[in-house]
């Protein structure tokens, strides 16, 4: 408990705002700049994320004003102008973009949102900012609890990424990596390399370890910097391989939590400042960190709740780190039975769903339930019901042969998406995926 009341250079909190409201302001412009925010936020059927069907999106000129005034919260967050307004104030409406469709989400988006969220509760805007310069207030140091609770989160995506990893498929088989490098190959000077049967297993066997050991080397002192290096051409790397966002910048920035806390000052060679005692955090904030950290904890291993493999049956998928764990194909046909007159109709999902809304829903069950309970409802209004509705739907998992996903005998308008189990799932196949030899041998 002493050592969490200990002073710490305050440095390292203040890079860290700065650096994540510049993210977060890219982030929203970006949004804007590539027409994203209708892509993502304009379809005219939305899939919802449990116990939040009641979010609805705003109309067009209101939702472009919303990102517009995202991206200028996201500087004030970083100048620390009015901060602890403007981080809620951004938290809250970052928030609500995720929540208005499941098939926007990325585990960078999660990050983010958990990062401000920490950000707007610590005492980021007490110094190097705005705020600090109008009050004449600034401190220079902070107690270790707010330097901890950044490094068990930073951790913890690390850790549970590598975990995730952690399988046949991914140690053994190098899928679905394999699948994703031999789409690479023409890529100027890394892309002949990737044609090499050992190329997939390599890079495989590395990113497992990366993610599951760097957390200890970049505490160590002896490999801080070495460790460093290694996140900063890891996430390059990924990056130029594949399309994942802001997720590698995030991570470059949020690793330097790991460094001592004064590293700013060593960077730009300024004196460094006596540790006077601060503000010592609360008992009831104590209890709230902790109770934070356990549910961060949880979170990731509830799928252990569910029987069959997450990666098949999504159960305790989101929100759990898993990262790059799972190439997934497949394809859906809705059977709607008319009851009173015995008429059987196939509907596409295409009549309702944009390109990237049909692939994420075709493998994920709880969407194809929430789109089975709309094709219902919509059959009930136009006064075609009562109807039966069944889900003809495939999947590939890493590679290996199609196989279905729902149980084809159910009817899903009559099924609940709880926090249950789901028993209209049938079980993944046991087949081993197709070996990297041979698919990148068929593929050349």
């Amino acid at each position: 408990m002493t050592d969490l009341r200990r002073p710490v250079d305050f440095a390292w909190l203040g890079a860290l705002r700065i650096a994540m409201g510049g993210m977060l302001c890219i982030s929203m412009i970006r949004l804007l700049a590539y027409g994203w925010w209708k892509t993502f936020f304009l379809n005219s059927f939305q899939f919802k994320y449990w116990g939040f069907s009641w979010v609805r999106t705003l109309p067009p000129a209101p939702l472009q004003a919303l990102i517009c005034v995202l991206a200028v919260l996201a500087v004030a967050l970083a100048a620390g102008l009015f901060f602890r307004a403007a981080a809620l104030l951004f938290l809250a409406g970052f928030v609500y973009l995720q929540l208005l469709d499941v098939t926007n989400y990325l585990n960078h988006y999660y990050l983010a949102a958990l990062l401000v969220a920490l950000l707007a509760v610590s005492p980021a805007g007490r110094a190097w900012s705005l705020d600090s310069w109008r009050k004449q207030d600034a401190v220079e140091t902070v107690p270790a609890f707010w330097l901890y609770l950044f490094r068990f989160q930073v951790g913890v995506v690390y850790t549970f990424a590598g975990l995730a990893k952690a399988h046949g498929d991914w140690l053994f088989h190098a899928e679905p990596l394999g699948i994703w490098l031999s789409a690479n190959t023409d890529l100027p000077i890394l892309g002949p390399l990737l044609v090499h049967p050992w190329a997939a297993p390599l890079f495989s066997w590395c990113g497992f370890l990366f993610d599951t050991f760097i957390i200890w080397f970049l505490l160590w002192k002896r490999t801080r910097l070495f460790a460093y290096a290694a996140v900063v051409v890891f996430h390059v790397m990924t990056r130029l391989l594949f399309p994942i966002g802001m997720f590698p910048f995030i991570m470059i920035g949020s690793a330097l939590v790991m460094f001592p806390p004064g590293w700013p000052r060593r960077l730009f060679r300024r004196p460094a400042v006596p540790l006077t005692t601060p503000r010592a955090v609360p008992a009831w904030g104590l209890a709230i960190a902790i109770l934070y950290c356990l549910v961060q904890v949880v979170l990731p291993l509830r799928h252990w709740l569910y029987p069959g493999d997450v990666r098949w049956g999504e159960q305790g998928m989101r929100f759990s780190w898993r990262v790059m764990v799972r190439e997934k194909n497949g394809s859906v046909t809705f059977e709607v039975k008319q009851l009173k007159t015995g008429k059987v109709s196939l509907i596409s999902p295409r009549q309702y769903l944009t390109r990237l809304q049909e692939r994420e829903m075709s493998t994920q069950p709880d969407l194809i339930l929430q789109l089975a309970k709309h094709i219902e409802q919509e059959y009930q209004r136009r006064g075609l019901g009562p109807v039966e509705v069944r889900a003809d739907a495939i999947s590939s998992l890493n590679g290996r042969a199609a196989h279905p996903l729902i149980d084809p005998k159910v009817d899903l308008s009559k099924e609940k998406d709880t926090l249950l189990s789901w028993p209209w799932i049938l079980p993944p196949p046991t087949e081993d995926p197709p070996h990297l030899r041979a698919l990148l041998a068929h593929r050349s």
